[in-house]
């Protein structure tokens, strides 16, 4: 027998649910930034709590229905993106349970709403609406998690080897960014062949790429890798997009420029990944860099995607306006402002040359690397055969060394000609 305290009941579960999820919100929002910002984005997200609340608790059954659907969604996209990488990297922490709160409550939110509204809709008009629901709640997810996973990044431990356990000496090494984060990594003395600053990709630290390091330092180059800002020692937040990356690469830029045993006119960047992205972008902002190798590059912002429509046609259009959505929630999270298109950073570098490392088996990258040499002659592609996302030192590592190496030394010399 159904009676009115259970009827009661069933109204305040969603309020609960929502107050559940607006304290977990609350809590990850007032996590960092100044004290009065902090208290603003708390008092915000309470007073919204609050007024969500009271909508599913008083209001008619359609629109209880739809505050639940308009809560459970960001808190399903934004438990998701906290919850997963940092229960992944860190464990059970603070954020990650505030994550799984907000995931829990988000979810039976999405599914009291959706139910709620199908069933408060005209027989005829059901699956339409569940269709819209669906289809709303497909992008949101996937534009809101990687939205909020890229801006609320886990820090990455820096693992135990060091260029000695490669063969080489190395310094400790600390620099400043043009906009003050600490940067911490190592300097390995090259022999006067040119030196190379080396970036990682993102959700990793300098320990990662110290195979890369070993090759080039077996050639003579100079190599300083470091971990980007909020991952492994160096300071700063964390954006896995690589919107700092240009803050990062002018303060390595920078820093080797300042020393004596560095010749200032021949300074490249080697980059895998989001490292990859953020020497090409950082090549059309810093004239200290002579030459670039990116493996792996696709894209930064949504302007990157272009290339979609060419090569997928209809689905790649559509594909393209969702990673729009995914750039736009992005640059509401966090406090770096959007960086120019590769495609444009590749052509305001010109005539100092690039090259693209595509992996063969994945065939977005080739793609977007035939997308960026349309920027100019100076823009050159390596699809490596069989190879996955940054994986063409290890499964063409002779062919590799060879390129890179190559390129180099006729970047370098080619700019001392044009000294001369």
């Amino acid at each position: 027998m159904i009676t009115v305290k259970r009827v009661e009941a069933f109204r305040a579960a969603p309020a609960g649910l929502v107050l559940a999820a607006g304290a977990a919100a609350g809590f990850l929002t007032g996590r960092d930034g100044s004290p009065g910002w902090q208290v603003t984005r708390v008092a915000l997200v309470l007073l919204l709590t609050a007024a969500a609340a009271y909508g599913v608790l008083r209001r008619r059954p359609w629109v209880r229905a739809a505050v639940a659907v308009a809560v459970g969604l960001p808190a399903v996209a934004g438990g998701a993106g906290i919850a997963l990488p940092h229960l992944g990297k860190s464990g059970l922490t603070a954020a990650a349970t505030a994550g799984c709160i907000a995931l829990a409550a988000g979810v039976a939110l999405l599914g009291y709403g959706a139910v709620g509204l199908v069933t408060s809709t005209r027989r005829r008009w059901r699956v339409g609406t569940a269709g819209v629901l669906l289809a709303v709640t497909a992008v949101g997810l996937f534009c809101g998690i990687q939205a909020v996973a890229s801006t609320n990044v886990p820090r990455t431990g820096i693992g135990a080897a060091t260029p000695a356990d490669r063969g080489f000496p190395y310094e400790e090494v600390t620099f400043r960014t043009p906009d003050g984060v600490d940067l911490r990594g190592w300097y390995v003395p090259g022999a006067d062949r040119g030196t190379v600053i080396l970036l990682h990709g993102a959700g990793s630290t300098r320990t990662d790429v110290l195979d890369h390091a070993a090759v080039l330092a077996a050639g003579g180059y100079g190599v300083l890798l470091f971990d980007a800002r909020g991952h492994g020692a160096s300071g700063g937040r964390a954006m896995d997009f690589g919107w700092y990356g240009d803050e990062d690469v002018a303060g390595a830029v920078a820093y080797l420029q300042g020393r004596r045993d560095v010749d200032r006119d021949r300074i490249a960047a080697v980059g895998l990944s989001m490292g990859g992205e953020e020497a090409v972008g950082a090549a059309a902002a810093s004239p200290g860099l002579r030459a670039v190798v990116a493996e792996g590059v696709t894209s930064r912002v949504s302007a990157d995607w272009a290339f979609l429509s060419d090569a997928y046609g209809f689905r790649g259009r559509i594909q393209q306006h969702v990673n729009g959505l995914t750039t736009a929630l992005t640059d509401l999270l966090t406090a770096a402002e959007p960086p120019i298109a590769l495609r444009a950073a590749a052509a305001a570098a010109a005539p100092r040359p690039i090259l693209l490392i595509a992996a063969g088996d994945r065939p977005d990258e080739v793609h977007a690397a035939r997308h960026l040499q349309r920027a100019g002659a100076h823009v050159q592609i390596w699809p490596a055969p069989d190879t996955g996302h940054t994986r063409a030192l290890h499964t063409r590592p002779g062919e590799w060394r060879q390129r890179v190496t190559a390129f180099l030394d006729a970047a370098f010399a080619e700019h001392a000609g044009r000294g001369r």
